[in-house]
């Protein structure tokens, strides 16, 4: 069982170049590195937007979210609800599990195709350092960039997440938050667009 802090902006159509540009030029510490490409299976649950289940990848992941939150910002362009998430993941080494086959033509399962650029940061002592991707690290956050298509309709979303041991987790999101977005001067992250992938299957199904 992991515990996470995160928050995420979900906008609709492709990703804007200017944002695009700022990801790649002023946050990646590999630009040239290309982005994740990978399909997540979701199942879609009406009117529950604390609960994610999805297979991705031959497992199954499982979260569900605290009751609280509270809010990020980071000048006049930033404001995102901060959520605390626990998830469990499962993994068959037989195969026999978690099979896409089984779902097929399966109308509350929801295809989520994303192609995904990420940056990450190691938070010691409330200080970020953007990392290589390819490390493991104890403590730390996540930066993401992503395209997103769903039944056909295309979506993009900027989102950070933090990890590692629970009392870090909130200052290490918020931390990062304030350095990823110092020199941030485009689209506007605002509350009424900051949710969960749960949130956005409700808009979309």
């Amino acid at each position: 069982m992991l515990t996470s802090y995160e928050v995420r902006w979900f906008n609709s159509g492709d990703i804007p170049e200017n944002i695009e540009s700022w990801f790649k030029h002023n946050r990646l510490v590999s630009p040239t590195k290309l982005p994740e490409k990978r399909e997540d299976v979701y199942l879609y649950i009406p009117k529950c937007n604390y609960l994610g289940i999805k297979l991705r990848q031959g497992g199954l992941e499982v979260k569900w979210r605290y009751p609280e939150k509270e809010i990020m910002q980071s000048g006049s362009s930033v404001k995102g609800n901060v959520e605390k998430w626990k998830k469990w993941r499962c993994w068959d080494s037989t195969g026999e599990s978690f099979s896409l086959p089984q779902i097929t033509d399966n109308p509350v399962w929801i295809k989520v195709e994303k192609v995904r650029y990420s940056q990450l940061y190691t938070v010691v002592s409330k200080s970020p350092k953007a990392v290589s991707t390819d490390i493991d690290i104890d403590n730390g956050c996540s930066l993401e960039l992503t395209s997103i298509e769903i039944n056909g309709t295309k979506w993009w979303s900027i989102a950070l997440e933090a990890f590692g041991e629970d009392f870090n987790l909130k200052d290490n999101l918020l931390a990062t938050g304030d350095l990823v977005f110092s020199d941030y001067e485009s689209f506007l992250l605002q509350t009424e667009n900051s949710f969960s992938y749960p949130s956005l299957l409700e808009l979309v199904v």
